[in-house]
């Protein structure tokens, strides 16, 4: 495959600029269109009880509360005349809008729940009709035409569908933000990187393709399925951040063939038959990683891996197929626009400093790495005390509209129907069963009140059509709002939902289901905790089994998981640090609360897959010195030597289009940008840098064990990174990248 990729991109450059150029042109016509076909949330398991009951009370009830509008008089009583006859005109008017139904409010009710303790206030309940995909654009419609001053009035929106909507806006701009930080960044660090202007754009075309094809894809995808909103800001880091470590690899290969003398065609072909090869084998490493994110029912998750997938396998054959031909048609000119500083060739006869590095580790690999370990390990620690839970209002920033709303309705009202656990009774029954029903999940520990609604009834078509036969037909559903006696979220009100769950049916034939928000975060974390060890053991077994093919040993893939564990756990363990425990909240501006479930899946997942991608990076060329016959030590200190200064300078371009999202003002989006560049750098220093040299050092020889029938089937169907056939030299003291 490897021979024909080069052979085409060799003979025909031109044309396959070409052909890239049109479909780029395509794509990106295609992807304008995703913007407007991604949806916010996703967060909850469809097949979940609290999504059922939330289904009945849609069906039966005329769907749940998920928007409140705070009406104010200013100094004046919610009682007062002119107040009364305001929010009534409002409620009117709300009731003629087609997105809502159940609209209630205090003037309505005339209970005390629905006022505010001053009286200076009132709440108009709705449900904001839609399914996920048009909930949000529906509650923006009813909010952007009914929220500001109305006749001395005041309204004000908050429930989930308005922190749902003002989430999904503040999203878009921490993205935007995000990027004006960190392309103008990138391109100051590719031109440091590469030490010249023409080799530092190439990483760019690569990125450009990736993130126009994926935005394609998701175009393409938002129209047959949910995705995700989300999924845009993994496309822009990810497809950015993999070009350019794809393209460092590539020009730096490409550089060191011509520095050895060989012409541009022969480089070419050297460079994709090394370097694209391991391209495209730590590219598989990376969408393993990122396709176990499909095992879970929330499309939030599965958004991102649609996303990465994509994004990670349009990278690498775009930089299979583009890169060689641009540097086909630039040859020697890749070295033009050079920056005015020192060329490391000045400095050839030097070790590099990763390879002195290594060669510290290698000679006392006990003294250098148990410290590293330590520092991990500490870092670490935190996760022992780590707490889950699913986005709410405070993941906005305090002066966000949506939760000063919720924090008004959770400090100034007794009854707040957003944050009640729903209770729904499904199938014909007595009121005196329900009744009872009710008393007893009333006396039940932490539960504050129980509030009932009938539903729809079921009509005796042995009576006679008339007022009578309603009067005598049964419901046949029965909604309870059971308001805890603890905040919503809480670990109490969780522990409440179970609770409620075991109490028997009004009669014992009926169906109960219990949903409302602390119910879905509760079926939210079970269904991610059962689907965890599938995704870890998809993950464990394909990277063992790339990592076996690539290197012919048991060990490595065994040392590479131990080490990327670690890592990890280090990255995540200060997350928990951050953001639950609170630390730098005011710097970073957010509130600490439990970590949010999804998105520390996702911060693995991610850093995972990046992870493997600089282990497979230096694992090749360690391996080719092995196999050249070079001994393990000399193997790690040259092929560090040769890859440290790709894997520093791509993970700290990589971490710096994380590193951008730390400007967001949404708190999961934050912790997911620095957590996954804290990762990548923990990742390309410490492991790479220090304990996979001492690793090595402890392994020996038994590094490259695998037992004998797996080792004749990897002599097979093994993959290695080799050269073609014209001759090739290697320079083990010579840096890959003229500019870093």
């Amino acid at each position: 495959m490897f021979d024909r990729v080069a052979g085409i991109t060799v003979r025909w450059p031109r044309a396959v600029l070409l052909t890239a150029a049109i479909l780029v042109a395509v794509m990106g016509v295609v992807g304008a269109g995703a913007f407007g076909k991604l949806v916010g949330g996703g967060f909850d398991d469809p097949d979940a009880q609290s999504t059922a009951a939330h289904q009945v009370i849609n069906d039966k009830f005329g769907g749940q509360t998920n928007l409140i509008l705070l009406v104010s008089g200013g100094a004046k009583q919610v009682t007062d005349p002119e107040v009364e006859q305001g929010g009534r005109q409002l409620v009117a008017e709300l009731r003629k809008e087609t997105e809502l139904s159940n609209v209630i409010s205090f003037w309505d009710t005339d209970s005390d729940a629905l006022k505010a303790r001053d009286g200076r206030s009132a709440m108009v309940l709705a449900h904001v009709k839609g399914d996920e995909a048009t909930r949000d654009t529906n509650a923006k419609d009813v909010i952007d035409t009914y929220v500001g001053e109305r006749g001395g009035l005041t309204v004000r929106a908050g429930g989930g569908t308005a922190v749902s909507a003002e989430l999904s806006d503040q999203v878009l701009k921490d993205l935007l933000l995000a990027e004006i930080i960190a392309v103008p960044l990138t391109l100051l660090l590719l031109l440091i990187v590469f030490g010249g202007v023409v080799a530092a754009l190439l990483p760019l075309a690569i990125g450009t393709v990736a993130v126009a094809g994926t935005f394609a894809e998701l175009s393409l995808l938002g129209s047959a399925t949910d995705v995700s909103i989300f999924a845009i800001n993994l496309t822009t880091a990810l497809g950015l951040g993999l070009g350019i470590d794809y393209a460092l690899l590539m020009i730096s290969r490409f550089r060191e063939q011509l520095a050895q003398g060989a012409p541009v065609e022969d480089a070419v072909r050297t460079t994709v038959h090394t370097a694209g090869r391991t391209v495209m084998f730590s590219a598989a490493t990376v969408a393993v990683a990122l396709t176990a994110l499909l095992v879970f029912p929330q499309y939030f998750l599965r958004s991102f891996a649609y996303a990465g997938v994509g994004v990670v396998v349009i990278a690498a054959v775009s930089t299979l197929f583009v890169m060689p031909a641009l540097l086909m048609l630039l040859g020697h000119r890749i070295n033009k626009g050079r920056l005015p500083w020192p060329k490391s060739g000045h400095h050839r006869e030097k070790r590099p400093f990763w390879g002195r590095l290594a060669g510290t580790v290698m000679r006392r690999p006990v003294l250098t790495g148990v410290p590293v370990l330590a520092v991990l390990l500490l870092a670490a620690s935190p996760l022992m005390g780590v707490s889950f839970g699913t986005p709410d209002e405070r993941v906005l920033p305090e002066d966000g509209e949506s939760r000063q709303v919720s924090v008004i309705l959770r400090s100034d009202f007794t009854g707040d129907d957003d944050g009640a656990i729903q209770v729904v009774v499904t199938g014909a029954m007595d009121y005196e069963n329900v009744d009872g029903y009710a008393g007893k999940l009333a006396g039940l520990g932490g539960v504050d009140r129980v509030e009932a609604v009938t539903g729809t009834y079921t009509r005796d078509e042995s009576l006679a059509p008339g007022p009578a036969n309603e009067a005598l037909g049964r419901p046949d559903a029965q909604r309870l709002s059971v308001f805890p006696a603890a905040e919503p979220g809480s670990q109490e009100a969780q522990d409440l939902v179970g609770t409620l769950r075991s109490v028997p049916s009004p009669s014992g034939t009926e169906k109960v289901l219990v949903g409302g928000e602390d119910a879905e975060l509760v079926d939210a974390k079970e269904s991610i905790a059962s689907r965890l060890p599938l995704a870890a053991g998809i993950v464990a077994v394909t990277t063992f089994i790339l990592l076996f093919l690539f290197t012919g040993s048991i060990v490595q893939p065994i040392r590479a998981l131990a080490l990327n564990i670690v890592s990890l756990a280090a990255a995540i363990g200060a997350m928990t640090w951050i953001f639950q425990e609170g630390n730098f909240s005011d710097v970073l501006g957010f509130t600490a609360q439990p970590m949010d479930t999804s998105m520390t899946v996702l911060l693995f997942c991610i850093a995972f897959g990046l992870s493997m991608d600089y282990e497979v990076f230096v694992t090749s060329r360690v391996k080719e010195l092995h196999d050249a016959g070079e001994s393990t030590e000399d193997a790690v200190v040259h092929g560090l030597g040769h890859t440290g200064r790709i894997v520093s300078a791509a993970a700290v371009l990589l971490a710096v289009g994380f590193f951008a999202f730390g400007t967001a003002k949404v708190s999961f989006m934050q912790m997911f940008g620095l957590g996954s560049g804290l990762a990548i750098l923990i990742d390309a220093i410490a492991v790479r840098g220090v304990l996979l040299p001492a690793a090595m050092r402890l392994l020996g020889r038994a590094a490259w064990y695998a037992p004998g029938p797996l080792r004749a089937f990897h002599d097979r169907f093994g993959i290695s990174e080799s050269g073609p056939a014209h001759p090739t030299h290697i320079q083990r003291e010579s840096p890959l990248t003229e500019g870093v």
